[in-house]
């Protein structure tokens, strides 16, 4: 009886090189991925291709290889590190005879199972509603049959995929509805903010980064942290007061990934606002990934798509305990704030940190007061 928990989630993966860069370390957070879905990888099945295979992705040979190893381990799903057409994932799941998943639709189930607020789970249902609409035909095997008509009138009436598009449509326009509410709502919050001259701060980064962690350690808010990928989907949003300087709000946000599917930014580009809207980005990088470098490059790939590329940015080195780093604060050739070096676990480097924090919100209150910035009435200026 322990057996069936642990064969329920087996799983083959398969990874293909195309000659790509960061190969190598794709296969690893592809492990990561399945491991934070509960999933309990099996077997990786690699090969090397110049170009996809039309019909099974993975070529008819590499296909029988995998399906060698699905009955070898008694796997009951395969996860394909790359995304798949709708049709290559119904030729693939007839030739292994069990599920296909790829990079796209395992992303999707890990959101399904850690969105909380309900923004948060309307947004990973249109997502998912968004990418089913390509794959409807799938399971269905009496697509050709029609109802006729109603009332006096017969007819051919609609086959069975365009009553599913037709109600997946209006779920669809449901949801954005909905969504259109949340942004509202925050809108009204945000203006408070400005109009209080707030400094508002985002917390952006690569997954399992630690911004979680780091947001707690500031506000004590209390956010869930664990070491996998995507533990927090929810932005959280929470007052920070640094003394001599005041208040600011400070957020944390969904963690990027390496190929971000379209379709999850666009759903949650309305939580992500709070990172267009903010005045700075705290950009939290593991300091102990050999492969910092490509997540920093993934990151601003994805705030370049979401409008959020000329905000500034200080770059957050976190994880400096489990490197030889030690804290600090480095500045450009301009004097400006580059790099803060911490530890958001002991706590070493944080009163950089709020020095830099200090530093960006006296630059603003600066900036807002400025003549350039005034218009002069009498002995009144106005802002």
């Amino acid at each position: 009886m322990s057996e069936r928990p642990v064969r329920a989630a087996a799983a083959v993966l398969v990874g293909l090189d195309f000659g790509a860069d960061g190969y190598a370390e794709g296969l690893e957070e592809l492990r990561l991925l399945a491991e934070s879905a509960g999933l309990q990888p099996r077997a990786l099945i690699q090969g090397k291709r110049q170009r996809p295979d039309s019909s099974l992705y993975a070529g008819s040979g590499k296909t029988e290889e995998i399906a060698a190893a699905v009955r070898e381990h008694k796997a009951v799903l395969v996860v394909f590190n790359h995304e798949l057409s709708p049709a290559q994932q119904r030729n693939l799941e007839k030739a292994l005879d069990c599920p296909v998943l790829d990079r796209t639709g395992l992303i999707l189930g890990i959101f399904a199972r850690r969105a909380r607020s309900n923004e948060g789970k309307l947004q990973v249902e249109l997502a998912q509603l968004e990418y089913a609409s390509t794959r409807l035909v799938r399971g269905w095997t009496h697509l050709e049959r029609q109802r006729g008509g109603r009332g006096f009138m017969g007819g051919m009436g609609e086959t069975q995929i365009e009553i599913d598009r037709r109600l997946l449509a209006k779920r669809v326009k449901l949801l954005k509805d909905k969504l259109v509410e949340f942004k509202r709502r925050r809108d009204v919050q945000r203006r408070a903010r400005v109009r209080g001259e707030v400094l508002s701060v985002s917390l952006v980064g690569y997954t399992n980064a630690g911004k979680s962690t780091l947001f707690n350690t500031l506000t004590h808010a209390g956010s869930y942290t664990a070491d996998q990928l995507f533990a927090t989907l929810d932005t959280t949003t929470r007052r920070l007061y640094l003394a001599g300087t005041g208040n600011m709000v400070l957020s944390d946000t969904v963690g990027f990934i390496r190929d971000l599917p379209h379709g999850l930014v666009a759903s949650f580009r309305a939580t992500l606002e709070e990172t267009i809207q903010a005045d700075l980005l705290l950009h939290v990088v593991d300091a102990s990934s050999g492969v910092r470098e490509t997540q920093i490059v993934a990151v601003n790939k994805v705030l370049a798509e979401i409008g959020a590329d000329a905000i500034p940015q200080v770059l957050v080195w976190n994880k400096i305990d489990l490197t030889g780093v030690p804290p600090g604060l480095d500045r450009d050739e301009y004097g400006k704030i580059h790099r803060v070096c911490l530890s958001a676990k002991t706590g070493a480097g944080l009163d950089f940190l709020r020095d830099a924090l200090a530093e960006v919100a006296a630059s603003k209150k600066s900036a807002v007061i400025s003549p350039e910035n005034m218009q002069h009435h009498g002995d009144t200026y106005v802002t």
